[in-house]
């Protein structure tokens, strides 16, 4: 059978992401409608008449139906534009662009840490399976999956900010004003998300090069003469890559989705932070536009690693 183009897949994608994205920011527009609260009351500030909060709320929208609301909110994406958050007046887009880089250091430093430890730990695990080395290493993998991420980040302030003082323990630097400073800051909050993308990625390769170093052909290539390093690098890693871009995208995903807890624990002014700012402070504006734009990153993550997939393994796309 043909393989399909690039151009047909990623058309064929971006069809099947758009129930994604209406789905995802449908369900959070409507979940806000249930926090507790009253946003135009805020706006209209302490002391305000009845005829104020009323006026606000005219204002604003807020006194339309809800799928009014979201239907204009959506025409607005449509057109590019993210609204602007009630309490400030700021365009979310700017406020996104402000955070974005970030969040998106910390997750990129974790997935780096997470893959230059997990990769190798999976491999060793694989290569003499049931010995002490892999027991040692499904241990600490254990303990990566168990180790709840927020409270390893307490552990890490406490013991290389507070008590070593190496790290900054808060905040956030720009990498485009100061890469060194910008890493420093992202460096802890990154080891602390990145402890359960290496155990997963060492359990997960251990399994697949276990299913493939037990497979016949292998064992043809032992009989040919080849060394178990030559057959794990060639052979071994070249057949569980697809598997391993799988774990990838997966864990980049995991990664955005845990900033909202880690970058409350090290204040960090990341899209975690916003969101959860723009929840308590009932900013429908700035939780959505952050939403989306997560949304969009997960999408645009899966999409590269179907291509990648695709390139490496071309029976995917028959």
């Amino acid at each position: 059978m043909a393989r399909r183009s690039p151009v047909k897949v990623i058309g064929s994608r971006l069809v099947q992401a758009l129930p994604v994205i209406l789905l995802a920011t449908f369900m959070v527009f409507a979940l806000l409608k249930l926090v507790p609260g009253d946003i135009a009351v805020t706006l209209a500030g302490d002391n305000a008449t009845d005829a104020r909060i009323t006026e606000i709320r005219q204002i604003y929208g807020l006194d339309r139906p809800f799928l009014v609301q979201y239907g204009a909110w959506l025409g607005h994406v449509v057109q590019g534009d993210l609204s602007q958050s009630l309490l400030t007046g700021e365009k979310v887009a700017d406020s996104i662009g402000r955070a974005f880089p970030n969040t998106l250091l910390i997750v990129v430093i974790a997935l780096v840490l997470a893959l230059i430890t997990g990769i190798p730990m999976g491999v060793m695990a694989a290569i003499k399976p049931n010995g002490w080395v892999d027991k040692l290493i499904s241990m600490i993998a254990s303990l990566g999956v168990a180790v709840p991420g927020f409270w390893l980040a307490m552990i890490l302030v406490a013991e290389f900010s507070l008590k070593l003082n190496w790290l900054p323990a808060t905040g956030a630097k720009s990498f485009s004003v100061s890469p060194v400073d910008a890493v420093r800051h992202a460096l802890l909050p990154a080891i602390a998300i990145a402890a359960y993308g290496m155990a997963e990625v060492a359990r997960q390769l251990r399994g697949a090069l276990l299913e493939v170093l037990s497979s016949q052909y292998v064992r043809t290539l032992h009989a040919k003469g080849l060394s178990i390093s030559r057959i794990l690098w060639q052979h071994g890693l070249k057949n569980v890559s697809v598997n391993l871009l799988t774990i990838i995208s997966l864990l980049v995903n995991r990664m955005l989705a845990a900033t909202v807890v880690i970058e409350a624990v090290f204040a960090i002014p990341g899209l975690g932070s916003l969101i959860v700012r723009g929840a308590i402070q009932r900013d429908f504006p700035i939780v959505q536009g952050v939403v989306f734009t997560m949304v969009v990153v997960v999408i645009a993550v899966n999409l590269i690693t179907d291509l990648l997939c695709a390139a490496v393994d071309p029976r995917i796309e028959q």
